[in-house]
């Protein structure tokens, strides 16, 4: 489904990608894992068009997407959810989803039937539909965000660090949605910090240090993989 090549990247003179090459096949959830500074959000956002490459192709569904502006990546099936959530702070609940559709072509009927669905998956949304999204808690927050993305109906989900500063409880929903989305034929680039907890829950992985892919592999292998058990997941 997804193919990056060659991919090189730069914040003016620091080569922030440095040739990382990643494949993302149909049906699948592949992580991301690496310190803090090593190029996984710029990855992700090379990928869907919010920051330029100097080099590389990217590949979705067999059409070259490399110099496709961000929102017509986004029409074309791909949707990103953002590192910190990034949504719309001084709307609604429900008008945060309902933009999340900006690219759907369809009736309103069925529109309200893809917001009915997210209430479905994420019922305390439904309690906060005219609240305004930034009183939300930061797990209510990472919520509204995934469920913004859902209602673009992508084949493709770049999820950024969707555990990141929210209670246990929270990230065991926020993983089980994910674990939900692949069992419904929706694909998974994923980007987290809990190395563990993305290695549980992928097929494959790739070990990204400063802007370079240093291991790739089934999750599994990387689990019992010395250096990365040392490097990432306490052992």
């Amino acid at each position: 489904m997804l193919e990056v090549t060659n991919l090189n990247v730069y914040y003016d003179n620091i080569h922030a990608l440095k040739g990382v090459n990643i494949t993302v096949d149909e049906g699948e959830i592949v992580c991301l894992i690496g310190a803090n500074g090593a190029g996984k959000t710029t990855t992700l956002q090379s990928i869907s068009g919010i920051i330029p490459k100097r080099e590389g192709t990217v590949i979705f569904e067999g059409k070259d997407i490399t110099k496709t502006k961000a929102n017509v990546i986004t029409k074309n099936g791909i949707a990103q959810v953002p590192e910190g959530r990034r949504i719309f702070t001084g709307l609604s609940v429900l008008d945060n989803l309902k933009l999340g559709a900006f690219t759907v072509r369809d009736s309103q009927e069925n529109i309200n039937k893809d917001i009915e669905k997210i209430y479905e998956r994420f019922p305390i949304l439904l309690e906060r539909k005219d609240q305004l999204a930034g009183t939300l808690s930061g797990g209510e927050q990472q919520m509204l965000a995934m469920g913004r993305a859902i209602m673009s109906r992508p084949r493709l989900i770049l999820l950024d660090e969707p555990s990141m500063g929210l209670s246990p409880l929270f990230v065991e929903k926020i993983f089980d949605v994910i674990k939900t989305l692949k069992k419904e034929g929706v694909t998974i680039l994923l980007v987290e910090q809990n190395a563990n907890l993305a290695l549980s829950i992928s097929d494959r992985a790739y070990v990204l240090e400063t802007g370079k892919i240093v291991k790739e592999g089934t999750s599994i292998e990387l689990m019992e993989d010395k250096s990365v058990k040392e490097a990432y997941l306490g052992a």
